[in-house]
């Protein structure tokens, strides 16, 4: 049995321990925002936070994050209600396409924002480098990026809290 704290929730989970997180989060969570991708983490679609720091879930064995604390993208804005600030960047600069991957992007650069909370195009290149977005729209990602680290510099709040704050142009 592995037990896991997912989005908050203490989670005592029957499986396989060779299964591999994204699996257990999707199949036996019914937590389906994280995405399968490629199956071999080369794509980004299925990243999480695993004690804050992010991780390919589809090669990741559950054993290996037995005891930890996950965060999905279901887990990401502050409340059910709300969006995370960076998901309203977003939706601002209308990144969203096919949205496959965006589910992955959005927890890689919360992670970067988390450790790095002005990041410079070449910052924001090296975290997002392992995100693939087949629709192209990498330099929307960037600025939604910028945006959102403007924001929270602009409101004094740490990019890793998760306070939701008004991200528009007004």
């Amino acid at each position: 049995m592995a037990v896991l704290i997912v989005n908050g929730t203490r989670e005592e989970i029957e499986v396989d321990p060779s299964t591999p997180l994204l699996w257990v989060l999707r199949e036996k969570l019914a937590l389906t925002g994280t995405k399968f991708g490629c199956g071999i983490a080369q794509c980004g679609a299925c990243t999480v936070h695993v004690d804050d720091s992010p991780i390919r879930s589809c090669s990741t064995p559950v054993s290996a994050v037995d005891g930890k604390t996950i965060t999905t993208i279901e887990g990401l804005a502050p409340s059910a209600t709300e969006l995370h600030p960076l998901q309203t960047a977003w939706i601002e600069h209308q990144v969203p396409q096919c949205g496959y991957c965006q589910s992955g992007q959005l927890m890689s650069a919360a992670a970067l924002l988390a450790s790095n909370p002005n990041p410079n195009d070449a910052d924001i290149d090296s975290a997002m480098k392992g995100n693939i977005c087949r629709c192209g729209m990498y330099g929307r990602i960037r600025q939604a990026i910028k945006t959102t680290a403007s924001y929270y510099e602009v409101a004094g709040i740490s990019a890793a809290s998760t306070e939701s704050l008004e991200v528009s142009g007004e």
